[in-house]
């Protein structure tokens, strides 16, 4: 991943937001029109399924608001309705397909505040393939995986689909 630019970088989280929302009405479908499936977890100690949509789309809408010049500027990780989920990606979404900077920006050096006094700093592309990639991927899969565990009929292939306009037949 090291060395991509700015538009392939944005590409990646549009692509994967779709993932998430195609998981998330997924979701809907198996649960026919109830909401509680949000609160689902894997475990007790983790977040569950509507936080793990909150988390996910932090990533690419810190990325923007990195790109912009702003602070991040994480969402309420309190997702209790589909509507809520379904808006948190769309306006992500909107906002990764809204960055208008040139690839100079990743050559900056980028301070991360982690709480109580402590901070990292690091170079802009460490920061966007060390930290945001990594817990984009991880809340995404944590979603999936609740969703697997909760028995919503879905597979690799949905997990893959940005992999789809590739697909070659003999």
């Amino acid at each position: 991943m090291q060395g991509q630019n700015i538009d392939t970088i944005k590409t990646i989280f549009q692509n994967r937001l779709t993932t998430l929302e195609h998981l998330l009405k997924s979701a809907q479908t198996h649960f026919s029109g109830g909401e509680s499936f949000l609160e689902m977890r894997i475990a007790a100690d983790m977040l569950p399924f509507g936080t793990q949509i909150a988390f996910t789309c932090n990533q690419p809408r810190n990325f923007a608001l990195w790109c912009e010049g702003k602070s991040m500027d994480n969402l309420d990780p309190e997702v209790l309705s589909l509507a809520q989920a379904y808006e948190h990606i769309a306006n992500t979404k909107e906002l990764v397909s809204s960055i208008n900077v040139d690839d100079v920006k990743l050559d900056e050096v980028t301070r991360i505040d982690i709480g109580e006094g402590a901070y990292i700093e690091l170079s802009s592309s460490n920061y966007v393939h060390e930290f945001l990639m990594p817990n984009f991927y991880f809340h995404l899969v944590t979603a999936y995986d609740i969703l697997r565990m909760a028995g919503v009929s879905i597979g690799k292939q949905d997990y893959m689909m940005h992999l789809i306009p590739f697909i070659n037949k003999k």
